[in-house]
């Protein structure tokens, strides 16, 4: 439930944003008028984002033994691959979004196209309707599917209320440590996820199995537990994990922070390059 909700918070934060963006440019150029176009095109995003997650859903229920297990996996895998470079495109791009909106915006506004403007709300809104989409199945393969839905409806609605108080009043909400946190618990996340699509690829034999498990501390935390099934949901929790599972779970974490030092080292100026 905790892992739904904080993709659905994240997710649902990051549309607002841009749906505030741009309503705000609005009502700055003197055209109010237009919002209309803007909530449509919010709506249509909204109404096929939910078709998509409830495609997926009956995807997947129309697979059974091996083929649900390479099924689980692969969305799994696309999950994590969306997710961390999800990550990184906002910590590379973020600072750019509202300049790039806003003149998007007053392209689409002198031009006298309201489906474009239309369109630019549909595509930033289905974006992370798609990124949600898929994060939730993925989710839902690790824990009930109730859990999931109300978690992802608790993450909405907070989302919905944040980004209300952040564009209607004084409200000073710390937005870049609230996205400095939500990235490392959604990486938690993703690490978690990559060790058991590489578990499900191993029962469906695709993957060696090799030294399993490497150990066993069931007996002092069930994955059955409070904590356990709070652990497994949010980060991937496995109480016998395979070497595999592990070597995965660390590479994964190397190449995080190899990506990591990359952007520090391109997007920041050193200081001896600024002198």
């Amino acid at each position: 439930m905790f892992a739904s909700a904080l993709i659905t918070l994240r997710e649902g934060l990051e549309a607002a944003l841009i749906v505030g963006v741009v309503l705000a440019y609005l009502g700055k150029i003197g055209r109010p008028d237009r919002r209309g176009a803007v909530w449509g095109g919010v709506a249509a995003a909204l109404a096929t984002s939910i078709v998509l997650a409830v495609a997926l859903q009956a995807l997947g229920a129309q697979f059974e033994g091996r083929a649900e297990q390479i099924f689980e996996g692969t969305t799994m895998f696309l999950a994590v691959l969306v997710l961390t470079y999800m990550i990184f495109w906002m910590r590379g791009q973020g600072h750019r979004l509202r300049g790039r909106l806003e003149g998007e915006v007053g392209a689409a506004v002198s031009g006298g196209q309201g489906w474009a403007l239309a369109g630019l709300a549909f595509f930033a809104v289905f974006r992370e309707g798609v990124e949600t989409a898929l994060f939730l199945s993925a989710a839902g393969m690790a824990a009930e599917g109730a859990r999931i839905l109300w978690g992802g409806l608790l993450g909405l609605a907070v989302a919905v209320i944040l980004g209300w108080l952040i564009f209607n009043t004084t409200a000073n909400i710390p937005l870049r440590r609230f996205f400095d946190v939500t990235s490392l618990l959604l990486l938690l996340f993703a690490a978690g996820l990559l060790a058991r699509g590489v578990r499900e690829f191993q029962e469906a034999g695709l993957l060696p199995t090799w030294l399993a498990p490497v150990w066993d501390i069931n007996p002092v935390l069930p994955e059955s537990s409070l904590v356990g099934s709070f652990m497994k949901a949010l980060f991937g929790y496995n109480g016998d994990p395979s070497l595999l599972e592990v070597t995965s779970y660390l590479a994964y974490w190397v190449a995080v922070l190899l990506g990591v030092r990359w952007w520090v080292r391109r997007l920041v100026p050193r200081a001896a390059s600024s002198s």
